[in-house]
């Protein structure tokens, strides 16, 4: 029996590089497929797209792809990154509980029905273990699990980010209350996290996988080189400026997820496997 509890909004940025079966697949999976469907889907397109996601777009607002959930599109003139384009998603959200979701990603049919309840009951930011895949959602790869307790959350987020943000529920007001999304590219998510856990937000994670994340051919290529080097490195000098790391810490980090960011893209994978079982 789905349990009875307040309405949410789902929140899915789109942009021109995403593809657009993969949105299609994406938007169905959080409203169409739910077995606790939500109260509104806002769509943030973030700046032009082609016309492949214009069809796709455009079937959505004629009420052909969400089941009879009611969409809200946030138009944005031009491409002005993940932050920004979160952060005016947020703003157009008609309720308190909001729940992430990628345009390429699936979420699992029993997802919100699994989180909406547990952000209910007092949650402020609510993750869940995610699954790997390729191209076939039948065939899983590897399962990236993550602490589920309050305090081991805390002592990850010192070393690497501990919630899937494509998996998260959370509280609108306890995001605006952190400082909301920052633009960090590859990390704003990290960086709002981290400093909704030096809050004191009430976290947690769930162990099961509620979200199938797609990665493709160059997802670990994609994870290094100068651009991710920089992005780490202002991360990291944030963390130790506002207190959420110690001096010690900031040096393991630079130098282990520095130096992940720089390895050759044959080596990323296993060395990221080590890391996400650390």
């Amino acid at each position: 029996m789905v349990p009875e509890v307040g309405d949410f909004c789902v929140l899915l940025p789109v942009y021109r590089g995403d593809n657009a079966a993969f949105f299609r697949r994406a938007v169905s999976s959080v409203t169409l497929d739910q077995t606790l469907r939500p109260a509104e889907l806002v769509v943030v397109v973030d700046g032009p797209v082609g016309p492949s996601l214009t069809a796709a777009l455009d079937d959505l607002g004629a009420g052909r792809l969400s089941g009879g959930v009611p969409v809200r599109f946030v138009p944005l003139p031009e491409n002005v990154g993940l932050a920004r384009a979160l952060e005016a998603g947020l703003a157009a959200c008609s309720h308190e509980v909001v729940a992430r979701a990628d345009a390429d990603d699936v979420s699992l049919p029993q997802r919100f029905e699994r989180q909406i309840p547990l952000v209910a009951d007092g949650l402020d930011l609510l993750g869940s273990a995610i699954t790997e895949f390729e191209s076939d959602e039948s065939l899983p790869g590897v399962t990236r699990t993550l602490p589920t307790a309050a305090s081991e959350i805390a002592e990850m987020a010192r070393f690497r980010d501990p919630f899937n943000h494509p998996s998260v529920v959370y509280r609108r007001s306890a995001v605006a209350a952190a400082g909301g999304y920052e633009h960090l590219d590859k990390m704003e998510d990290y960086w709002l996290f981290a400093r909704m856990v030096a809050a004191g937000a009430r976290v947690a994670n769930l162990a099961e996988p509620l979200v199938l994340y797609r990665v493709g051919a160059g997802a670990y290529g994609r994870r290094g080189g100068g651009g991710m080097l920089a992005s780490e490195l202002r991360l990291q000098w944030r963390f130790l400026r506002a207190g959420f790391t110690t001096p010690a810490q900031f040096v393991r980090n630079v130098a282990v997820r520095g130096g992940y960011r720089i390895v050759p893209a044959g080596l990323r994978k296993p060395a990221y496997r080590v890391m996400i079982r650390r």
